[in-house]
C-alpha cells in the first residue's frame, strides 16, 4: 500500500525546526533520524540528515541539506483548531519562536515555512449552502491576521 509523505528541504536546523513542530501541534512525534551516509551533491558523507516526523497523523520528512530552494506559499501546512484558545496557543508558539504575521490565519515559521492556523469551523462556514452567510463569513476572515472565531461567527450569523 502505497504511503503519502510531505518532504521538507532544510538549509539547516531541521531538527530544531521538527522539535519545535512536535511540542507545538498536538499528537505529533519524531520518528527515526538518519544521517546519509554517503557523498552527494549537497555534501560530503554524514552532513545530509533525514528527520522522520508525524504532525496530528500526518507523515512528514525533513531534509537538512544546504540551500536549494526556500520555502513559499506553494506549500503550506494547515493546522484545524477546535477553540479560539488551541489557535492562540498555537499562533502565539510560532510568534515567540521568531515567526512572522500574515494575512487570513497565515504566518511563516522562521525557517520560512508557511503555516495556516485556522479554525476547524471554517470549512464549514465558507462552503456552507446559504451563500451570503458563506460570503459574510469569508469577508471577515480575509481581514483577519490571526483568526478570531468569535468575529466569523458573528459575521457568519451563527442561528
Amino acid at each position: 500500500m502505497a504511503k503519502i509523505t510531505s518532504h521538507l528541504w532544510f538549509e539547516k536546523d531541521a531538527r530544531e525546526a521538527v522539535e519545535f513542530y512536535v511540542a507545538t501541534v498536538p499528537n505529533s512525534a519524531i520518528g527515526r533520524t538518519t544521517t546519509v551516509p554517503a557523498e552527494t551533491p549537497s555534501g560530503p558523507a554524514g552532513s545530509v540528515k533525514i528527520i522522520e516526523f508525524v504532525l496530528d497523523d500526518q507523515n512528514f520528512t525533513a531534509l537538512e541539506a544546504g540551500p536549494l530552494d526556500a520555502f513559499n506559499h506553494s506549500f503550506s501546512i494547515q493546522v484545524e483548531c477546535g477553540s479560539q484558545a488551541e489557535i492562540d496557543r498555537i499562533w502565539n508558539a510560532f510568534l515567540g519562536n521568531g515567526g512572522q504575521t500574515e494575512q487570513c490565519g497565515w504566518l511563516k515559521d522562521r525557517w520560512g515555512l508557511s503555516w495556516q492556523i485556522v479554525p476547524s469551523l471554517l470549512g464549514d462556514m465558507v462552503s456552507h449552502p446559504d451563500r451570503e452567510r458563506a460570503r459574510r463569513a469569508t469577508e471577515a476572515m480575509l481581514g483577519m491576521v490571526k483568526i478570531d472565531i468569535a468575529g466569523l461567527e458573528r459575521a457568519f450569523g451563527r442561528n
